[in-house]
This record gives C-alpha cells, sequence and structure tokens, in this order.
C-alpha cells in the first residue's frame, strides 16, 4: 500500500507537469501508432508468404507484440524516466535530499519519474493483446492465463532490476547514459521471438540483456509453450535478480560522496 501511494503521488506530479504541455499527447499517440502500424505491417508481409514463424502461427506473434508494447510502455512510463532522473541526481550531488527523505531511497528513485504519456503504449499494447486473445479462442486456458500474469510480473522484477543496477553504476562512473541505450536498441528485438534469433544473439537477449524474459516468456506462458521447469527457472531468476540489484544499490549508497564533497 506504501508503495502505491508514493506512486500515486508522484504520478499526479507527472499528470501536473505534461499537462502543460499537452501538444506531447499528440506527438505520442502519433509516434505510437505509427510505431505499431509498421509493426503489424510487418508481420502481415512476412505472413503473407509463410503460415508459421518457426513455430509461432500468426496470432501467437500478435499477441508477442501486444506484450512488447505492454511492457514496453511500463518501461517508458515509470522505469526509465526515474532511472534518468537517479542517474542526474548521482552526477550533481542532488541524491541528498532523496537520502535525508523518511521513506526507502531505493523505492523513491524507482518510481520518482512519471511519464503519463506512455500510457498510450500500455493501452496499444493491451489492446492489441485482447484481440490476439480473442482470436487464439479457447486455446488460452486457465493455466496459460495466470503463467502470463506471473510471467509478466517476473520479467517486469527482472527488468527493473537490470535497469537498477545499470543505474547504479553511476555511483563510480560519470556517464552511464550510454548503456541505457544498449538495453533500448536490444530491446527493439524483444518483437520478435527470441527463438528465431541465431545461438549466439539469442543467449545475449536471455542473459545478457534480459530481453526475453520481459517479451517472449510472457507469450509463450500465453500460448502453452512453458513448461514448469521455465516457470520455476524464471520466477527464480527474479528473485535473484531482486536481491542483487539491493544489494548493489547499498554498496553504490556507500560510495556516494554527496554534493557537499
Amino acid at each position: 500500500m506504501k508503495i502505491l501511494r508514493l506512486l500515486w503521488v508522484f504520478f499526479r506530479i507527472g499528470v501536473m507537469g505534461e499537462l502543460a504541455y499537452r501538444l506531447n499527447f499528440v506527438v505520442q499517440l502519433f509516434q505510437s501508432l505509427l510505431e505499431l502500424a509498421t509493426a503489424l505491417a510487418g508481420l502481415a508481409v512476412i505472413f503473407a508468404y509463410t503460415d508459421k514463424l518457426g513455430s509461432w502461427r500468426p496470432d501467437e506473434v500478435v499477441a508477442l507484440v501486444g506484450v512488447y508494447f505492454l511492457v514496453g510502455g511500463v518501461i517508458g512510463l515509470v522505469i526509465q524516466p526515474s532511472m534518468e532522473r537517479f542517474i542526474d541526481s548521482v552526477r550533481q550531488g542532488t541524491l541528498d535530499y532523496t537520502l535525508t527523505k523518511p521513506e526507502d531511497a531505493q523505492l523513491l528513485v524507482s518510481i520518482q519519474g512519471v511519464e503519463i504519456w506512455k500510457l498510450i503504449d500500455i493501452a496499444l499494447g493491451f489492446g492489441v493483446l485482447v484481440v490476439a486473445l480473442g482470436r487464439l479462442g479457447e486455446r488460452v486456458g486457465a493455466w496459460q492465463a495466470a503463467a502470463f500474469a506471473g510471467m509478466l510480473l517476473a520479467g517486469g522484477a527482472i527488468v527493473y532490476s537490470f535497469w537498477l543496477i545499470l543505474a547504479t553504476c553511476s555511483f563510480w562512473f560519470v556517464r552511464v547514459e550510454n548503456i541505457l541505450i544498449i538495453f533500448q536498441s536490444m530491446y527493439e528485438a524483444g518483437r520478435w521471438p527470441v527463438s528465431l534469433y541465431p545461438g549466439w544473439l539469442r543467449f545475449g537477449l536471455t542473459f545478457l540483456v534480459p530481453v526475453a524474459f520481459a517479451t517472449t516468456v510472457p507469450a509463450e506462458a500465453l500460448t502453452g509453450r512453458l513448461n514448469p521447469q521455465v516457470v520455476l527457472g524464471t520466477v527464480g531468476l527474479a528473485a535473484v535478480m531482486l536481491v542483487v540489484s539491493r544489494l548493489f544499490w547499498r554498496a553504490g549508497i556507500r560510495h556516494y560522496s554527496g554534493a557537499s564533497a
């Protein structure tokens, strides 16, 4: 409840800030619709020549695109802007103000930035997902739905932990924005099933930059492709990543000198 209350406070601040520039809504809407149209048009071209992409049917890949937009919207809504502000506050020494507040500092830096227009991506992703589910029909049962929800949460935890670890590197390095750009670039690959890529790239998108856990694994759960071992492994990795990111955050805090240093 505390997390939701604080998130609501920062969300209201984000709303008040962004409503001063309402043209941003139109720009974001156009950009999101164009990106979605491009992704779906690409699928239409490919499936005009084949019935399957690997072992994936058209509706299953559309569901993956929905997950891609949904997770990308969440990243752009709160994770990315919060981590960017966190990096700036370390470089400028203004993290002092966060550390002196009575709430947990990691929690505050993780939700301090909210880009409300990214709700458009979340809505579009959810809409595409609903359409895909309607076309998949009875092939989606209770187990698939439960596994999808669990893998979506686990994937979100893995991605958040990964972003926090990268951003925490700012305690030792002057600029780490370029490292964050690497994730953003590689996340583009998440609109396609990771199993389609060569082995070396599939390994990188799974274990080096966890794009697979953000998009492909939830989509696989929805389409009944996951086995219990993968489910347990994903949940276990999410738990480990949360612990490691927390320990890394504490180590970074010990190396922070503050604005008066």
